[in-house]
């Protein structure tokens, strides 16, 4: 009776044991794995930041799919204005050129170390897409272009997107978005910054 009771006892501590180690290690894990894919999924985003810049000098608009993104980005130039004197003068003493100079964009989009084919892949979705939009708004009484590129974080925390990990970090919510720029304001910052 006394190696059953002893048995017994020994269980309940192994039990127990196991189930502090998991109340103290999953907060870690959890921090751990949101920090990482959040780091990756920002480093995304801001390679998509650079790519819809470089398609503005281009198009002066955002592209609104990624497909149109890849393809201009891959096929078109970028136009450099060079100017040639000093355009703050007065014209009558000295004349002002302006000479354009285009380059191709996917040079420049090499030199950024972008890939447009996986651009548009949310890291550990499993192929899910980021989401796009662009439009064009009246803003201070000016017709402006706006886009905003963003996912949410249930899309790319696997096993951690739930709300129960709210436990682990006020203001978590896997259907709280990150993302860059506006559809309501011309503002491509991210909300991470």
């Amino acid at each position: 009776m006394k190696y059953v009771i002893n048995f017994v006892l020994l269980a309940l501590i192994v039990v127990f044991a196991y189930f502090l180690y998991q109340s103290i290690a999953e907060p870690i894990r959890f921090t751990d794995v949101k920090a990482k894919r959040q780091k990756l999924v920002i480093e995304n985003l801001k390679q998509i930041r650079k790519a819809q810049e470089l398609y503005r000098e281009i198009t002066d608009s955002f592209a609104n799919n990624f497909d149109t993104l890849a393809y201009v980005l891959k096929n078109d130039s970028i136009p450099v204005v060079k100017i040639i004197g000093n355009p703050d003068e007065i014209k009558s003493v000295t004349e002002v050129e302006y000479d354009t100079i285009y380059f191709s964009a996917i040079d420049s989009i090499r030199n950024l170390n972008i890939n447009l084919d996986s651009l548009k892949y949310v890291p550990f979705s499993n192929g899910k897409i980021f989401n796009i939009a662009a439009d064009e708004i009246d803003y201070q009484k000016t017709k402006v272009n706006v886009v905003e590129v963003g996912t949410r974080y249930k899309d790319f925390m696997g096993k951690y997107a739930d709300k129960k990990y709210k436990k682990y970090e006020t203001g978590y919510d896997p259907n709280n978005v990150v993302k860059f720029g506006d559809l309501n304001t011309p503002n491509l910052t991210g909300n991470w910054e």
